[in-house]
């Protein structure tokens, strides 16, 4: 017996018919992937499965015990209440007892007798409900995802508001969960710990995400949303990609002969009053009603379709960060980061939440100075710069207004017309005048896309441009940026997006640290567990130490030896990066990838130990450096 079942829902927003005689159910212990193109209708779907949204028709129908938790797509607003209180709240009127108790016992710390008085009423009303153990389920929720339990809401960033609403969806351990886009604004830490959570759920699951990767973990069915219709496709997601090409095949094939049928009883139809005849009403009846069936048919939505320009060559340095630290007030974000990037060079950056990454990207746009270092520009730089947060976006102006004062816009060198420009990112001519505070968040990337592509740039620095994208637009715009001619600085918890185009990655190992690894996210997790099975490996941290703290001379002097080889140190160096830089081309191309495991490895191995070295090397220069000015020499 399903869970839930819907039968023959229809809605309809203005213009759109965004479900149409809906039939749908869902099993205990099924985890269901609602997918579609952003603005057909799914978070709808959610809204009237939690009855937040009431159908024009037909009737959804679930137990009466049944027990439904929904993780909204956007991120909750200021509120002045704590984490805890929060996630308590998904408990209901417990959860309200529970977070009363929490409270008294941080005053009762205090020893203040009305405070023990408040906490004796309190332990036993919760006691009389059974409600202990979900005391234990929210403080456990809050430890699994490192949440602190008494920091207000509105003091937390939007990465950690997200964490805060889906401890609150998980704390009840509802019968059905329904996750809208779970997967945005988590670092890839907590992407990974959901999908082991979830697939030790027991309840059923139904959500809606963009991430490949966690689709493909976690579905065990795909049901799309197309055109106010419901189609299912049990399986995985490569499946359901192999018959939806199939069908839409059919669908196209069918769709050309009955236009063709169609154009030849037009045709009759016009050569005179011969075929009114009343031997030949039949075939006018049938022609009526071949114009009505196509009236009524809702062609497929086309592709996005979009293009970069790359613009002028830059010079071949692009920046060059020496020996960069950063740091707000006494806390460090960024330590000792030296990199080169050059023309052509595709970086993804990859850290937990609050990390550091966008102090690093404000870092190289110049809008911050670094603490000690020197962050160097290359020459002939035009930047383009997709913010995740969209500020550049005004939502009360509408969606024309936000992309051009006038009717036209230049694009590429050429004058196009704002309405035609928009229909490339799949904007229909009713949405032009809508204000971006009425769009989806897929909408409002398609159309911060449509901005930044406007102008002409050599540099593109895209802070997570995935987010509420579709999968159709997300793989065109993979598609574009593989092709980009120039230089590429990702930020993305997406790790299929990162391994499908990126070239090397900046990892933060903490403690400020960021270091630089050759290939994407698949590269960098398969090395990390080559380099966990490897017995007594050396940190590179413990490597710089020991270079520093080698034995020297304590005259104060350098000995002979010494100075030879503070001398040659140079011309090592030289020789270690030219080889590094010569591994860094090879990993580039396209075609290293294909070759065999074993040889990607031990390439990944030797550029590894040439950073170790490097690393230990300028130590040791250091060292002798600072002897020698010591001693006056």
């Amino acid at each position: 017996m399903p869970l839930l079942r819907l039968d023959n829902i229809s809605l309809s927003y203005g213009y759109l018919p965004l479900l149409a005689d809906v039939q749908f159910q869902i099993e205990a212990g099924e985890r269901v992937c609602l997918v579609g193109r952003n603005g057909t209708g799914k978070t709808t779907l959610f809204r009237i499965i939690t009855r937040d949204a009431v159908p024009e028709a037909g009737e959804v129908w679930g137990h009466e015990s049944l027990q439904v938790a929904h993780l909204e797509q956007d991120v909750p607003p200021d509120t002045e209440q704590t984490v805890f209180q929060v996630v308590a709240s998904g408990l209901g009127e417990l959860g309200r007892l529970v977070f009363e108790y929490h409270q008294a016992t941080q005053q009762a710390g205090a020893a203040e007798r009305p405070s023990l008085e408040k906490l004796a009423k309190l332990d036993a009303r919760i006691e009389s409900l059974g409600g202990w153990n979900l005391n234990q389920k929210v403080e456990t929720i809050l430890t699994r995802l490192s949440l602190p339990p008494d920091k207000p809401m509105e003091a937390c960033s939007g990465g950690v508001r997200r964490q805060v609403m889906l401890a609150r969806a998980l704390v009840g351990e509802p019968d059905l969960l329904l996750l809208d886009e779970p997967t945005n604004h988590l670092d890839i830490s907590t992407i990974i710990w959901l999908e082991r959570f979830l697939l030790g759920f027991h309840g059923a699951l139904m959500f809606i995400t963009h991430d490949r990767s966690f689709l493909r973990h976690l579905a065990t069915r795909i049901v799309e949303l197309d055109r106010g219709k419901l189609n299912s496709y049990p399986g995985d997601f490569d499946a359901y990609l192999r018959k939806k090409d199939e069908l839409l095949e059919v669908e196209e094939s069918a769709a050309a002969k009955f236009d063709k049928k169609l154009a030849e009883e037009e045709a009759w139809i016009r050569r005179g009053v011969k075929a009114r005849r009343t031997r030949n009403e039949g075939r006018v009846r049938a022609l009526q009603d071949m114009r009505r069936e196509r009236s009524r048919r809702v062609d497929a939505q086309g592709r996005a379709s979009f293009s970069i320009d790359a613009g002028a060559l830059s010079g071949k340095l692009v920046v060059d960060l020496r020996r960069v630290n950063f740091a707000y007030g006494d806390d460090l974000v960024v330590r000792e980061m030296s990199t080169r990037i050059l023309r052509g060079d595709r970086v993804g950056i990859i850290g937990p939440n609050g990390s550091g990454k966008s102090t690093l990207l404000k870092l190289i746009l110049g809008e911050i100075k670094p603490t000690s270092g020197e962050v160097v520009l290359g020459t002939r730089l035009q930047l383009a710069y997709f913010d995740q947060h969209r500020r550049i976006l005004d939502p009360d102006k509408t969606v024309r207004e936000n992309l051009s004062d006038s009717d036209y816009v230049w694009v590429q060198g050429h004058s196009r017309h704002v309405i035609g420009y928009l229909k490339d990112f799949l904007f229909p001519p009713q949405r032009m005048d809508s204000p971006v505070k009425a769009l989806s968040g897929g909408e409002r990337n398609r159309l911060l896309l449509a901005k930044i592509f406007t102008q002409s740039a050599n540099m593109m620095i895209l802070d997570e441009p995935t987010n509420d994208l579709d999968v159709d637009t997300l793989e065109l715009l993979e598609d574009l940026l593989a092709d980009y001619q120039g230089t590429l600085l990702l930020v993305s918890h997406d790790r299929t997006f990162l391994d499908n185009i990126v070239t090397s990655t900046l990892v933060y190992e903490g403690d400020g640290k960021f270091v630089e690894y050759a290939g994407g996210y698949a590269d960098w997790a398969r090395y990390q567990e080559s380099r966990a099975k490897t017995p007594n490996r050396t940190p590179p941290a413990a490597i710089a130490a020991r270079a520093q703290n080698r034995p020297v001379n304590r005259s104060g002097k350098l000995s002979y030896k010494e100075k030879r080889e503070l001398e040659s140190l140079p011309a090592r160096i030289e020789a270690l990066e030219a080889e590094q830089a010569e591994f860094h081309i090879r990993m580039g191309e396209a075609a290293f990838y294909r070759q065999p495991g074993a040889i990607i490895t031990a390439a990944l191995e030797r550029l590894e130990a040439l950073r170790n070295e490097l690393e230990e090397c300028y130590a040791r220069w250091q060292a002798l450096e600072s002897q020698l000015s010591a001693a006056g020499n």
